[in-house]
């Protein structure tokens, strides 16, 4: 029998009826730690955390003569690490009552029980991480799994945002490491270590949150009060708490959070435990990922739809059947018809009879996949009225099929009235100059493009945006001519108050000149204050746009020929060597600045400030002396 027992591999105990223990096994001094001297005559309380219960389960059986089997005991090692044993005990009789001996044989099913938790822990997670529909819903619940599933005490989310997923998460090494999130089991007392950590921030590398991003890897601490943290070691040692393990949530490179749990036992490093949770990481990261997403979609969506809401423009979508998706505001406006109505109407039941044939061909077009950027047409609103539209038409696509036919139109019948009723009022001023004039007087006054005159004293100005192609190729056509318009109508203000003529625009250059017309001797000065006001409206812009244009401006003063190219609004074109010396005063000038030539500074040297330059080679003239133009005196 002695040789069966020390054989066994199941831990053997044989107490007494009080639980003093009188044998013990190898297998058993090798399980828990103790040699046998340190067991012999000590109680069975040393190892196991309540032998009361289990006393009282084994005499329970015993009365009614049976064995106790697999009574599944929480015990403790040498080193106070838990255990969870699995014993099966009997009682042997004695002839003197008192004197019964107690045997219990234990098997370790620890590793069972941790698989099983984890197990557990692993499906609660991935169940919590579907069922959830926002990130602060779901961290808590993780939380609270992981450490009631593996049997821990308390959890705590580190990130350096004000909440996970909510912003832009720092630099790993900027990032400063905030606790926003803890969840603790009832049975310990932590209020002064939660309060602590409310307050306590980590670096990276400081602190077991700090470790962890810094090392972006779970980690395992034995006992947290001996690991040298001198912010929470002292409150973790009064709350009763030791063993701790920490892990990332990691998205590939992107660390958004860590999260850090502690036990009231010291435990040995678990590398099963650190492999899970690190996938545990990876499946938060990407549930926090997938929400941002989704957030950002919606938020797009709203944006979008609030924005077609408040335009003025009419706008529609229709499918491939020609029956309506959604139209906005200003459509349901204009045509009177409710969205109720629309549900069961086609697009071509509003479209006017003339031009039903062509809207069909085009829709049909547009369905093959061509682009359509112009088209006019006529609806019938709901009370009858007709309006004309004009616009543009495309087609969405999934997967080769057309899907959405959208249409984003403007309402020009009180254009193409007005253009009506302009052409015939241009037909009778012409019928009132042939009646009053002969025709070789009233011919040349309606033709302003035989006006050409040689004007000696004006100032040119030449301005164009730096990058402009660099920029184009980044966003859409939409988006160039939005930003472009928003510029040009800012010089247009400044060129009317400042009382000087816009040339021309090419893509982004902007041409203006002073003295032409009307007359004016001050030509040079009207267009120097301009360009410094451009330069202002270019950084204002900037600010207000989050974007980056640079302007670079040049000047020259002389003559030029010019010609009257519209004689309603007196626009003019020009040509001649002044015009051309301007130019390369933009071209070769430098980005942000203003340069002028000699002759345009001796005009504005008594009022404004320059820098001199230098000599620039100008193609037919040879070295030119520049200034650039800094600002006015005073």
């Amino acid at each position: 029998m002695e040789q069966v027992i020390t054989a066994m591999a199941d831990a053997l105990f044989i107490t007494s009826n009080l639980g003093r223990i009188k044998k013990v096994n190898r297998a058993a001094q090798q399980l828990f730690g103790f040699s046998e001297e340190e067991l012999i005559n000590k109680p069975i309380s040393l190892i196991i955390d309540d032998e009361q219960v289990l006393i009282e389960a084994i005499q329970q059986h015993s009365f009614f003569q049976k064995n106790l089997q697999n009574l599944e005991v929480v015990c403790r090692t040498k080193t106070r690490e838990k255990r969870l044993i699995a014993f099966s005990c009997s009682v042997i009789p004695k002839k003197i009552k008192g004197l019964e001996e107690i045997v219990y044989i234990g098997r370790d099913i620890t590793a069972r029980q941790q698989r099983e938790q984890r197990t557990s822990a692993q499906y609660a997670i991935t169940r919590i991480l579907s069922e959830s529909q926002t990130v602060k819903q779901v961290i808590p619940q993780i939380l609270q799994s992981i450490c009631q599933n593996l049997g821990w005490d308390l959890g705590e989310l580190w990130t350096p945002s004000q909440y996970i997923g909510t912003s832009v998460q720092e630099h790993s090494l900027n990032a400063v490491l905030r606790c926003v999130e803890i969840w603790s089991s009832r049975v310990i007392s932590v209020r002064e270590f939660k309060a602590i950590t409310w307050q306590t921030t980590y670096t990276p590398g400081v602190g077991l949150p700090g470790r962890i991003w810094i090392r972006r890897l779970p980690l395992w601490i034995h006992d947290i009060t001996e690991d040298g943290d001198t912010r929470r070691s002292q409150p973790a040692a009064e709350a009763g708490l030791h063993a701790a393990f920490g892990f990332p949530i990691l998205d590939d490179s992107e660390i958004l959070g860590v999260m850090v749990f502690f036990s009231r036992d010291v435990q040995p490093k678990d590398k099963d435990l650190l492999q899970m949770v690190a996938s545990i990481g990876s499946q938060i990261a990407q549930f926090i990922k997938r929400k941002q997403a989704e957030d950002a979609l919606v938020e797009s969506e709203e944006r979008y739809r609030d924005l077609f809401e408040n335009a003025n423009d009419l706008i529609q979508c229709v499918n491939a059947s020609g029956h309506f998706l959604y139209v906005n505001r200003a459509w349901r406006e204009a045509l009177g018809y409710s969205e109720a109505e629309l549900a069961n109407m086609n697009v071509f039941d509003i479209i006017h009879p003339e031009f039903k044939q062509d809207c069909l061909q085009r829709f049909y077009q547009v369905l093959s996949g061509e682009n359509i950027e112009q088209v006019k047409a006529a609806f019938v609103t709901k009370d009858g009225q007709t309006i004309f539209i004009e616009g543009n038409i495309n087609c969405k696509f999934v997967e080769g099929y057309p899907v959405a036919i959208r249409g984003i139109f403007r309402n020009i019948t009180q254009r193409l009235a007005t253009e009506k009723a302009l052409r015939h009022q241009q037909e009778e001023t012409e019928r009132l100059l042939l009646n009053s004039l002969p025709a070789v007087i009233s011919k040349p006054l309606k033709e302003p493009a035989n006006i050409v005159e040689d004007v000696a004293d004006v100032t040119v100005l030449f301005a164009d945006i730096v990058g402009f192609t660099e920029i184009a190729a980044s966003m859409s056509a939409i988006q160039l001519v939005n930003l472009l318009n928003s510029i040009f109508s800012t010089f247009d203000r400044l060129t009317k108050e400042h009382g000087l003529q816009r040339i021309k625009t090419i893509d982004d250059a902007y041409i203006v000149v002073g003295g032409l017309p009307p007359r004016r001797r001050d030509h040079a000065q009207a267009i120097a204050l301009m360009a410094l006001q451009m330069q202002t409206a270019i950084a204002l812009f900037n600010t207000e746009n989050n974007q980056n244009f640079s302007i670079r401006i040049g000047i020259h003063s002389g003559s030029v020929f010019a010609r009257l190219i519209d004689f309603k609004k007196f626009t003019y074109n020009l040509w001649g060597n002044t015009v051309n010396i301007a130019s390369c005063m933009e071209s070769q000038g430098i980005v942000g600045k203003i340069q002028v030539t000699e002759d345009t500074y001796k005009f504005l040297c008594d009022e404004f400030i320059f820098e001199k330059r230098g000599e620039i080679e100008v193609q037919g003239k040879g070295k030119i002396t520049t200034y650039l133009l800094i600002g006015r005196k005073g």
